[in-house]
């Protein structure tokens, strides 16, 4: 059953990211297929802010792109039959037009306005817009692929 949101738990059941790497804490506003709006709570005990900057800390970009292919996974894992993406993940391809407009400072809820814009085969193209408090923060657009986990460990052990 397709719900307009999912929790935390919910999204481990799709990625294979776990703490410290899961960024994302809920999926709202669920379109299956098309869209969905992810939610982080970043905050001062996030393990970046130690480390970037100090007395000033800051979301590393780096860490947002992330968090946008995250959300596009959990979207894209969630869309889909369960037994379609069974033993699969969703791998970065790239990133295009990202654009960095206002640091994303702790504490504050990140939200992430996804968009699946095309797929053909298991390459698929998302566009987003980060923003906090209605201010957009950064915006991207990306492409990823699924592949088979099994094939991948293969690959990896020749």
């Amino acid at each position: 059953m397709i719900k307009n949101s999912i929790n935390k738990k919910e999204i481990e059941l799709l990625l294979p990211h776990r703490e410290p790497m899961l960024l994302i804490d809920k999926l709202t506003n669920i379109v299956p297929l098309k869209s969905a709006t992810a939610i982080i709570n970043v905050k001062k005990t996030s393990f970046f802010v130690q480390g970037h900057f100090p007395g000033q800390p800051v979301m590393p970009g780096v860490l947002i792109v992330e968090a946008f292919g995250q959300a596009a996974a959990a979207l894209t894992a969630y869309s889909v039959d369960s037994k379609e993406y069974e033993n699969k993940l969703v791998y970065l391809m790239n990133v295009n037009k990202a654009r960095f407009r206002n640091p994303v400072i702790p504490d504050c809820e990140l939200n992430l306005e996804i968009e699946a814009l095309r797929s053909h085969s298991r390459v698929w193209k998302y566009k987003g817009v980060a923003k906090v408090d209605g201010k957009r923060m950064a915006d991207a657009e990306w492409a990823a692929t699924i592949v088979d986990k099994a094939k991948q460990n293969n690959d990896s052990q020749n």
